[in-house]
């Protein structure tokens, strides 16, 4: 007994930082372990990591050069790149969770007449969705109102979204972060935000880059869905001269290819269906990847790509990593959504083909731009 008493003890004095001269009595090394004993019995098992080691998950979308899903991939077939340097993925599947998405209505005053073919396509997504699902309902013009919390097997838009009349300006970027935390903090499915808009925004204190890096933090993609007329659609024949100056030609598709989501403008009733019918397919088609970061704080870009080079992959473009995981907000201050800074209080189709265009290498969305 007494050998067990002294086997006991030692690691108790490690983790009490006890000098080892000093002499534990056996009655109040009983009582201590005796009482430890019970505590722990009462616990449940914890996990453990390893110390100072980040573990990243990003989930990615892997098109063939005829722009269909590839199936059946291996850890093998892909590469990491953080800032540059190469990763070994330690965990990798097929993820076959839920979808959790969230629709995002304009409804500011330049939505007048369109937000009719917003709700068809959203419908759309809906349609797609099935028991293992979930979807919200959000909408904006200078503040975020949730129409609809966060609900399994919604197929259908709630009445309320029937009598909304668009007004107002435009908050559209700082409504997409913002929608993008709320989503973030769902567990246990594959996440994302569709937002359906005429692309303008004349009202936010957020810049596209800045969204895309919060965004990307949480790994939710973004898929906008442009509710334009075809005169206004940069991938329609009668496209004016101004649609291919427009923010769905330009700052939209950076944001959205930013966060491995993809930017669709539909300007017909049947482009309005095979956009939903792309963004859930996309949703249904992901491979989850993990990876250890080297730890060094801050804004890490992102690579991900297959080791064929026939096949493209399609995943956010970087990471925060640290403790000190900030917020990207107004004037590059580092505080945004989440917190008593943000921006709210809560009360093509593509012509060549469904692949989405490139990051712009000369812009990203770092930190303190």
């Amino acid at each position: 007994m007494t050998q067990l008493f002294a086997d006991m003890a030692t690691p108790l004095r490690l983790r009490m930082n006890v000098p080892r001269t000093f002499k534990i009595a056996p009655a109040l090394t009983s009582l201590v372990f005796g009482l430890a004993s019970e505590l722990l019995a009462q616990q449940p098992p914890v996990a453990t990591f390893k110390s100072g080691v980040d573990v990243v998950r990003i989930t990615a979308v892997v098109r063939d050069h005829k722009g269909r899903f590839v199936r059946d991939l291996s850890a093998h077939d892909f590469e990491v790149l953080d800032a540059g340097w190469p990763r070994t993925i330690t965990d990798f599947r097929p993820d076959t969770t839920g979808v959790s998405v969230a629709l995002l209505f304009d409804v500011s005053g330049s939505m007048e007449g369109r937000l009719a073919s917003a709700r068809e396509a959203a419908a759309h997504v809906l349609s797609w969705l099935d028991s293992r699902d979930e979807a919200a309902v959000f909408t904006f013009d200078t503040r975020l109102d949730e129409v609809k919390p966060f609900t399994a097997g919604l197929k259908t838009l709630p009445d309320a979204m029937t009598s909304v009349v668009p007004f107002g300006a435009t908050s559209l970027h700082d409504a997409i972060a913002e929608t993008a935390q709320r989503v973030g903090a769902r567990e246990g499915r594959r996440r994302a935000v569709v937002v359906f808009t005429d692309g303008y925004d004349t009202w936010s204190r957020l810049q596209p880059a800045q969204v895309s890096a919060v965004a990307s933090r949480i790994d939710v993609p973004v898929y906008i869905l442009g509710i334009v007329p075809s005169i206004d659609n940069p991938g329609a024949e009668t496209a004016t001269a101004s649609a291919e100056r427009s923010a769905l030609a330009g700052p939209l598709v950076d944001l959205a290819s930013w966060t491995g989501g993809h930017t669709f403008v539909a300007s017909t009733p049947a482009q309005r269906s095979m956009s939903a019918r792309e963004i859930l397919g996309e949703l249904r088609h992901q491979y989850l990847i993990a990876f250890e970061s080297s730890g060094q704080p801050g804004w890490h870009s992102l690579v991900v790509r297959a080791r064929n080079r026939d096949l493209t992959v399609r995943a956010r473009s970087g990471y925060i990593a640290g403790q000190s995981s900030p917020d990207v907000g107004s004037g590059g201050d580092r505080t945004c959504c989440g917190n008593s800074s943000s921006p709210f209080q809560l009360r093509f189709w593509p012509s060549a083909g469904p692949a989405p265009a490139p990051p712009r290498s000369s812009f990203a969305p770092a930190l303190g731009r």
